[in-house]
């Protein structure tokens, strides 16, 4: 199975690809999208839509994982990042790929064993999930290969409790 994960963003949205074949996760690529923070919203947007489309043609994901965006105290941000967030599940659904997505919390909890991880414990995790020299850059990569690492390990999990049943 061929994951890909996303960390959305609307300057920056993070992708990482990971592959399970034989119980042995793989990983295939990281990167991002990066947008002109000076653009207009909708040319953001579009520019996503686009290059995003491009990533997806690449790589042939069998299911995608996305973050959920966290609801802190900056709405306009949370907003920005939906949006973002809307434009990854639209080039998905137009892609047909099955589309899953993850709370930051469940996120840290299925790759460092605890839901309050820092963003840096998370990265590290994921470095050394792949046996990296370095944490993927940008942050927002790393961040996108933790989803996907996530919704690995979801995915195994709900296979279990099927199978045990």
């Amino acid at each position: 199975m061929r994951i890909l994960g996303v960390d959305p963003g609307t300057i920056v949205l993070g992708y990482g690809v990971i592959e399970d074949t034989q119980d042995e996760m793989t990983l295939v690529d990281f990167g991002s999208i990066k947008c002109d923070a000076r653009s207009d919203m909708s040319e953001r947007l579009l520019f996503l839509h686009t290059n995003f489309s491009s990533v997806i043609h690449k790589f042939v994901p069998d299911v995608m994982a996305v973050e959920t965006p966290f609801f802190g105290e900056n709405a306009k941000s949370a907003l920005a990042i939906g949006k973002a967030q809307a434009i990854v599940l639209l080039t998905a659904a137009q892609n047909n790929i099955p589309i899953y997505e993850y709370a930051p919390r469940q996120i840290k909890q299925h790759v460092a064993d605890y839901g309050a991880s820092s963003k840096e414990q998370i990265q590290e995790m994921v470095k050394m999930l792949f046996e990296l020299d370095e944490v993927p850059q940008p942050s927002d990569a790393a961040d996108a290969l933790a989803v996907a690492i996530c919704h690995l390990r979801e995915s195994c999990l709900r296979n279990l409790m099927q199978d045990s049943r």
